[in-house]
């Protein structure tokens, strides 16, 4: 099984074993997250590889690529941060 594959079932898993609600979407993001930074590092790694081995036109296409990953983080980032983790909030007599 390919790693992005084990991070998608995981991400399954979260779903299958949480009640639907602000917790989940949280735990939706962050396991999109993951998705993202393991892309961000497989691209990036392979675009400098491009690079060093003089491969001008896969640097480019892999260095965009990079950047819609990064992208991609960036948003995910600005969804958590712009409500959903302050609505998975329990007080603190709740919890």
């Amino acid at each position: 099984m390919r790693r992005d594959e084990g991070l998608i079932e995981e991400g399954q898993e979260v779903i299958d074993e949480m009640e639907k609600g602000p917790v989940l979407d949280v735990a939706l993001i962050a396991a999109a997250q993951k998705v993202e930074h393991y892309e961000i590092a497989s691209y990036g790694t392979l675009a400098e590889l491009a690079k060093q081995l003089g491969h001008a036109d896969a640097k480019k296409t892999l260095g965009e690529t990079l950047q819609d990953e990064i992208g991609a983080d960036q948003k995910l980032t600005r969804l958590a941060e712009g409500g959903a983790n302050d609505a998975a909030k329990v007080p603190a007599q709740e919890a």
